[in-house]
């Protein structure tokens, strides 16, 4: 026998929400039914997020720094920020500084936050990235310390955690690696197990189904770079 010779399966939404009805023992019928299947799926989704690191949804980004300016705006969607530099210089003569992350706590402690050099610290505001009708859009944002000494010379380079995207329509795929699909559909069974009255008996095994599911996959996307661990030594 041959074998397919394709690696390319998938779930759009309606193939998605309709496997989730089913291990609930319902069944997609209503237009109501996809609107609030589509609902629990963004929870869930903004769920993940407070879980843990997801690897593919670390992205780079960078700032280009002007002297004096102390405030930055980061992507809507940004979560946090994991890693960050200063780099100066472009090519095969840039060089990437450490940046160390400080709490609200030290900042507001710094005597003058306008000092200009080159920045040093930085202390990332995470706000809401929700829109406020007296305000607009709530960025995340970086403050820098010292502001820096010079425009167009110093970039601020970081590796950020974005949002998963939304579940969108019935003929999108989700925003997620092809092993995690299991893990989706069973929290989404799961998720509407809690809203369909005949799926209340097996809320619980939906539930210890999905953690076993996410627990798998969370186990299988993380770093797997060798930890090496120097002892410092004291003075």
């Amino acid at each position: 026998m041959t074998t397919s010779g394709t690696t390319t399966f998938n779930l759009d939404l309606n193939n998605l929400v309709e496997e989730a009805f089913e291990r609930c023992g319902a069944e997609l019928r209503t237009g109501y039914d996809m609107r609030t299947a589509r609902r629990s799926l963004n929870l869930l989704t903004i769920e993940w997020a407070n879980k843990g690191i997801n690897l593919w949804t670390i992205e780079q980004g960078s700032i280009a720094m002007t002297q004096g300016t102390v405030t930055y705006d980061l992507p809507v969607d940004t979560i946090d920020l994991l890693d960050q530099v200063i780099r100066t210089g472009t090519g095969s003569n840039q060089t990437d500084i450490n940046i160390s992350r400080i709490s609200i706590s030290t900042y507001s402690t710094i005597p003058n936050k306008l000092a200009q050099g080159r920045p040093i610290q930085v202390w990332i505001n995470r706000q809401s990235g929700a829109t406020e009708p007296s305000t607009g859009i709530n960025y995340p944002t970086i403050n820098v310390w010292p502001t820096p000494d010079q425009s167009s010379y110093y970039t601020f380079v970081y590796w950020r955690l974005r949002r998963l995207q939304d579940a969108g329509n019935g003929i999108t795929t989700p925003d997620i690696p092809f092993r995690f699909l299991p893990a989706l559909v069973a929290g989404l069974a799961y998720y509407l197990s809690m809203k369909i009255p005949e799926a209340y008996s097996r809320m619980g095994d939906l539930k210890v189904i999905y953690e076993e599911q996410f627990q798998m996959a969370a186990d299988e996307d993380r770093e797997k770079a060798p930890l090496r661990l120097v002892p410092r030594q004291m003075f």
